[in-house]
C-alpha cells in the first residue's frame, strides 16, 4: 500500500505537464504526481468537475496561474476532498477590463485563424529578462503551446474570461496552503497574491527572486523544495 500523498498538478494555459515535469522527478519519495486535463471544457466550474471525476477521494493540488483558478474552484466544490492546497502565479481576482479587452482580441485573432501560440515576441510576458537567453527552457515553453494548439487555447481563453471571483471564498479554505509568485512576474504582480496570503488563514507565500509567470521551469529547484516542505508538513 503506497502512502504517498496523491498530487494533482493543474497546467496554466497553454501548457501541459512539462510546464510540472522537475516537480514530477522531484516529488516522487513525497506524493503520487499526475497531471490533470485542463483542455476539454470552455469554463472553470466545468474543468474542475472534470478533474474531480477522475480525482482520488482525497488528494492534494497545485495549479499554476490558469491552474491556480482550477484549483480554487476545485476547492470550492469539494472542500472535503482536498487535503494541500498549491496556488503558484496566480489571481484569485477575475479580469480587469483592460485583461478582458486583451483576452476577448486574442480570441477573436485566433477564432479567425490568427493562433500564433507563444511566439518570441510573447515571452518577456511569461519569463523574467534572463531567462529569454535559455534555448532549452524558450522552446520548450512555445512547444508545448504548440503542442495544445487553437482549439485548446480557445477553451482556456474563454474560461479564464468568464471565471468569477474567488475572493469571497478564500476565507473558508482550510488546508495548508503554499502560495508561490515570481518577484518579476508581469502577469501576476505580487501584491494580488498577497491578497490571497491575507485572506487564507493557513497559508504561507514564497516570493521567488529572479523569476517570472512560470515559477516552475524558473526556479525549479526552489519550488521543488518548497513543494517537499509542503507536502511533508
Amino acid at each position: 500500500m503506497s502512502h504517498k500523498m496523491p498530487l494533482l498538478l493543474l497546467p496554466g494555459l497553454l501548457c501541459d505537464g512539462d510546464l510540472w515535469k522537475s516537480q514530477i522527478k522531484s516529488l516522487e519519495s513525497f506524493a503520487v504526481c499526475s497531471v490533470a486535463n485542463t483542455t476539454q471544457h470552455d469554463n472553470i466550474s466545468a474543468i474542475a468537475r472534470s478533474v474531480l471525476n477522475s480525482a482520488p477521494p482525497q488528494f492534494a493540488v497545485a495549479g499554476l496561474s490558469m491552474g491556480g483558478y482550477v484549483a480554487l474552484e476545485i476547492i470550492r466544490q469539494a472542500p472535503e476532498r482536498v487535503i494541500k492546497l498549491g496556488l503558484f502565479n496566480t489571481s484569485a481576482r477575475p479580469d480587469t477590463a483592460e485583461q478582458r479587452e486583451r483576452r476577448t482580441l486574442l480570441l477573436a485573432m485566433s477564432k479567425a485563424g490568427q493562433f500564433k501560440g507563444v511566439t518570441p515576441r510573447l515571452l518577456p510576458m511569461l519569463i523574467h529578462p534572463d531567462h529569454l537567453k535559455d534555448k532549452d527552457l524558450t522552446t520548450l515553453i512555445m512547444t508545448m503551446a504548440e503542442r495544445l494548439g487553437r482549439d485548446v487555447f480557445n477553451n482556456q481563453q474563454t474560461a479564464i474570461l468568464q471565471r468569477e471571483d474567488s475572493r469571497p471564498y478564500l476565507k473558508n479554505i482550510r488546508c495548508p496552503v503554499l502560495l508561490i509568485g515570481g518577484s518579476q512576474d508581469a502577469i501576476t504582480p505580487i501584491e494580488v497574491m498577497r491578497e490571497i496570503n491575507q485572506q487564507i488563514p493557513q497559508s504561507a507565500f514564497h516570493v521567488l527572486e529572479h523569476c517570472g509567470h512560470l515559477s516552475t521551469l524558473e526556479q525549479p529547484q526552489r519550488v521543488n523544495s518548497l513543494m517537499q516542505s509542503w507536502l511533508d508538513g
